[in-house]
């Protein structure tokens, strides 16, 4: 009886310690996707940052160009 309830342990113990070798090989593939997604939000945002500081800086140097206009003097 105790070799029967050994073996049992046993068993149950080899067939739990295998499931999550299967279930973290399935992870790893998902786990590279949603790493890969998330790089590529980030690339994106980092992206839509610089483009967002070129449109800030156009603007102020066309505000800066048209306050630095100087037209010519009057001469009544």
């Amino acid at each position: 009886m105790k070799r029967l309830a050994t073996f049992l342990i046993l068993a149950s113990l080899c067939l739990s310690s295998a499931v999550p070798v299967y279930a973290r090989v399935d992870n790893s593939a998902k786990s590279q996707q949603r790493a890969s997604r998330k790089a590529t939000r980030k690339q994106q945002k980092a992206l839509n940052r610089y483009m967002k500081a070129q449109r800030k800086a156009q603007r102020k140097l066309a505000k800066h160009d048209r306050k630095n206009t100087h037209y010519p003097k009057r001469s009544f």
